[in-house]
């Protein structure tokens, strides 16, 4: 398979400028920074951008005179500044008011040129354009592995239990439908405030999935004590793929940029994480359908029989052999989902409701260009770099779609 994804040139070098774009958003903050990467200020050796990034990630105490140090106004006796010598944040008030990549531009030296010119506030869209690879790529990544853990969930219980392999007690039928509106209410409902309000929602929205799978296990519990009764005893038949295909169905009928839409209207504070978890939680349908499909065909071959008369539990055939053998084709979705995960926040980021204000993306450079039509730069740059990364995902699904069905 690798040898036959080798000779598809254009997978290739997609692969090549995904690796490039990987370096960008990783060293984002040694590429562009208006800090020094190296510094010798009154005799003392600082590392600017090392203890920033250490604060941002809460290794180091945070220091408010070092936050409000302006550093290109210190004397240097030494001084190493990025490639990039502004951060994506950052106001040069002397070349606002959107300066071209071609104007003059009221800087010290060539050195600390605006090479892709500035916006309205004199931001440099360069850097802008470095923060916004991270952000897009972290968006895409980090979507698609929730999506991918839902899709795979509901994909292996619709396709290795069908509508005949499933049986439970009526009890336990009986207390999970009873337990729904209770773990809505507590889950979500009572802590709906809490999670419009809140900063950290991938905090927020796991303790609500806490709560969530604490009361369905309450009420499994009671069920335990129902079961003594005859009556609820006896076994019964679930049809889960069934269920699971409904509620595909239903997820696909609703169109995601509307649910998109009114997820952000509800949540009062943006941010980046907030718009990977809706675009997580609306785009794993399609990867619940590759596994159900994948499953369905595995568990009746002749080594999950095998598992199967050596008395494997169900949970380790599906762990150890049947998943591991569905993934594959699950792998080329996902790398069609980043594609449409980096090009659905780039829409909403221009609409005004993806990141925050601090957060720079590629969809906020583009929004930026509406207020003036002759900031072409504004709009070309950072819809290159959509038009790159999306196709480069797309020629990556491509390239493995073809290696895996042996096409050359």
């Amino acid at each position: 398979m690798r040898r036959r994804f080798r000779r598809n040139r254009p997978a290739v070098w997609s692969l090549r400028v995904l690796y490039v774009l990987l370096f960008i958003a990783v060293f984002a903050n040694f590429l562009a920074n208006d800090k020094p990467l190296y510094a010798v200020v009154a005799g003392e050796t600082q590392f600017p951008v090392f203890r920033d990034l250490g604060m941002s990630l809460g290794v180091v105490e945070k220091d408010g005179n070092f936050l409000r140090t302006q550093w290109k106004s210190l004397e240097y006796e030494s001084v190493i500044y990025p490639p990039i010598p502004y951060s994506s944040t950052g106001i040069d008030f002397k070349n606002a008011r959107y300066k071209s990549p071609f104007d003059e531009q009221n800087v010290p030296s060539f050195r600390f040129r605006h090479h892709l010119g500035t916006d309205r506030l004199g931001r440099d869209v360069t850097a802008g354009m470095i923060y916004g690879t991270r952000t897009a790529l972290l968006v895409g990544i980090l979507a698609m592995s929730v999506a991918g853990f839902i899709g795979i969930f509901f994909g292996v219980l619709s396709g290795w239990y069908g509508d005949d392999r499933f049986k439970t007690t009526r009890a336990r039928v009986l207390m999970n439908i009873l337990a729904i509106l209770p773990a809505w209410f507590y889950a979500f409902s009572v802590r709906s405030f809490a999670i419009a309000e809140t900063e950290n929602p991938l905090w927020e929205i796991g303790l609500s999935l806490l709560i969530l799978i604490a009361v369905f296990a309450l009420f499994n519990l009671l069920a335990r004590a129902l079961e003594k009764i005859n009556v609820f005893k006896k076994s019964v038949t679930v049809p889960v793929d069934l269920l699971v295909m409904r509620f595909i169905e239903v997820m696909n009928s609703i169109p995601a940029l509307l649910l998109l839409l009114a997820a952000t209207a509800v949540l009062t504070k943006q941010s980046i994480i907030t718009t990977m978890l809706i675009i997580g939680l609306i785009a794993w349908t399609s990867i619940a359908r590759f596994t159900r499909a994948e499953l369905l065909r595995i568990r009746n071959l002749e080594y999950i029989e095998s598992a199967r008369a050596l008395g494997l539990s169900d949970l380790k055939i599906i762990w150890r052999h049947a998943l591991p053998n569905a993934l594959t084709p699950i792998l080329i979705t996902l790398a069609f989902g980043i594609a449409g995960a980096v090009l659905l926040e780039s829409t909403l980021s221009f609409l005004g409701l993806g990141a925050g204000a601090d957060e720079m993306t590629w969809g906020q450079i583009l929004k930026n260009a509406r207020d003036y039509f002759s900031a072409w730069w504004l709009a070309v740059f950072p819809g290159t770099a959509i038009f790159i990364t999306v196709t480069a995902f797309n020629l990556i699904g491509e390239g493995l779609t073809d290696a895996l069905e042996g096409r050359e």
